[in-house]
């Protein structure tokens, strides 16, 4: 374990060293047009993955993050809850970033269309040629290139809790409506079950570094029920990481 734990402060303190040199500081992966501002640079992640021998979204969690194995247990909790099971034949990502997430809900399921609203164009050209996966424009909080009812997943991870209150709550009658009836819609959040003490004595002393805005919280309750009235019901949820501490994953099924 300890051997383990000073390879990967290795790795990250010679990715910080190659950043550095391009220009670049390590922030954390945002989505804009929330109270985050800065991007993971395109280039100079590409180039430090490369140079650390990892998949860039491996690099991510593993070097940047400081949470190795983090999308990987995601998906392998998405999957027990039967997400994948139906296999989904249309799924649309919001801010899917390096495509972390992207790449290993491909390897669970096949999709004829994978759709994509990401505002950082370097990653989502990256995602288009890399994927095959079609990027739609971004207008604001909507997915107004989307059609009703012709999702059968929607996901957004590590994405509202970089965003205002306004903007989450747009995307979430968004994502409502997109969504197919069996359809299953999947985000994180920042719920009263993530803000234990430890938890927030964590974020108090670590948090920050010119990020005051992040991460949001949101109240567990005001989600369940606003998905409820929108017709879907909670599947399941679990604690994922995320920075000092973690974020919610909800998992709902549209019924009507």
């Amino acid at each position: 374990m300890k051997a383990a734990a000073r390879a990967r402060s290795a790795v990250k303190s010679g990715v910080k060293r190659l950043l550095g040199r391009a220009g670049f500081d390590i922030v954390r992966s945002t989505t804009p047009q929330g109270g985050v501002d800065d991007f993971i640079p395109f280039e100079a992640t590409m180039r430090a993955a490369r140079a650390a021998g990892l998949p860039v979204g491996d690099y991510i969690d593993e070097a940047m993050n400081g949470t190795p194995g983090a999308t990987r247990s995601t998906i392998d909790e998405l999957r027990a809850l039967g997400v994948f099971a139906a296999a989904p034949d249309t799924v649309l990502e919001i801010g899917p970033g390096s495509g972390r997430y992207l790449e290993k809900t491909l390897k669970e399921c096949s999709p004829s269309r994978y759709e994509i609203y990401e505002t950082a164009a370097p990653w989502a050209n990256y995602l288009v040629d890399t994927f095959g996966v079609v990027a739609q424009p971004v207008t604001g909080f909507s997915l107004d290139a989307t059609a009703d009812d012709s999702v059968d997943l929607v996901q957004a991870h590590k994405v509202f809790n970089t965003l205002t209150f306004l903007g989450t709550c747009r995307y979430f009658f968004e994502m409502a409506r997109v969504t197919r009836p069996g359809g299953r819609i999947v985000f994180d959040v920042m719920t009263e079950g993530c803000l234990d003490p430890a938890a927030m004595r964590a974020w108090a002393r670590q948090g920050g570094a010119g990020h005051d805005s992040f991460p949001a919280a949101l109240p567990r309750r005001t989600c369940v029920d606003l998905f409820a009235d929108l017709g879907c019901d909670l599947e399941g949820s679990f604690l994922a990481p995320l920075g000092v501490a973690s974020t919610e994953v909800l998992v709902f099924r549209k019924t009507a």
